[in-house]
């Protein structure tokens, strides 16, 4: 009866001590997390950031995801890493923020390969490569159908996806530009707010993108219109 209860109590404190190895690494990378809160969610809500504070915060994140390298924590620095780079378009220099670009993009295909129902990380993948490449590439197509495939009626994504698409129409096969095509005719319907088709336009050949894609729509031709007068006055 002794030796049972002592086995016990031997397995016991085994499982504490295992415990105890597996949760450290968990809290101390979520410890270095909670310092760089400020700066992602600046960068969330789309306010400006600087220099000393977001490197500050990526050293407490680069830590973080040493101490517990797992799929979703490499997400989470994929999108301080990509924010950086693109909200510190001055402040830093190309070398530093390519780099922060080439750890992005290696931290979502490792963290989409783990959990890939992830609309936007797959738009983050996709504007990160598109970064990289300096241009439209088949490379930026994949994951941008990604996103629209994972998360097809999260509108707040689509301002971002139809800049996208239109930049790398051209990049597209006949076949998925007639599947991007539905989902824009779907995001139209479902909007009755349309400034966000406008707002994509970066280029005078965009427009001509859009208005063939809403080609078959009832009075979408003149509603555009409409929205594109509003919007240059």
């Amino acid at each position: 009866m002794f030796a049972v209860s002592w086995l016990l109590r031997a397995l016991l404190a085994a499982g504490g001590i295992l415990l105890v190895f597996t949760a450290w690494p968990v809290a101390i990378s979520a410890l270095y997390f909670q310092q760089a809160d400020v700066v992602i969610s600046r960068l969330r809500e789309d306010r400006p950031i600087n220099l000393p504070d977001a490197l500050a915060a990526i050293d407490a994140v680069d830590r973080a995801v040493h101490a517990d390298p797992t799929g979703a924590r490499r997400l989470l620095r994929s999108e301080l890493l990509a924010g950086a780079a693109a909200g510190l378009n001055w402040a830093a220099p190309d070398s530093q923020r390519d780099q922060w670009l080439h750890t992005a993009a290696a931290d979502l295909e490792y963290g989409l390969a783990t959990a890939p129902a992830r609309g936007i990380a797959w738009l983050r993948l996709a504007n990160v490569r598109y970064s990289l490449e300096g241009g439209p590439s088949p490379d930026v197509v994949v994951p941008l159908l990604m996103s629209i495939d994972t998360a097809p009626v999260l509108q707040r994504l689509w301002p971002a996806r139809m800049e996208l698409i239109l930049t790398n129409w051209t990049s597209f096969t006949d076949e998925q530009r007639e599947k991007v095509a539905e989902h824009i005719v779907n995001e139209w319907r479902q909007s009755s707010d349309r400034r966000g088709f406008v707002k994509a336009i970066r280029r005078p050949v965009d427009e001509l993108y859009l208005r063939y894609m809403l080609r078959d729509v009832p009075g979408a031709q003149e509603e555009f219109s409409l929205w594109l007068l509003s919007a240059r006055r």
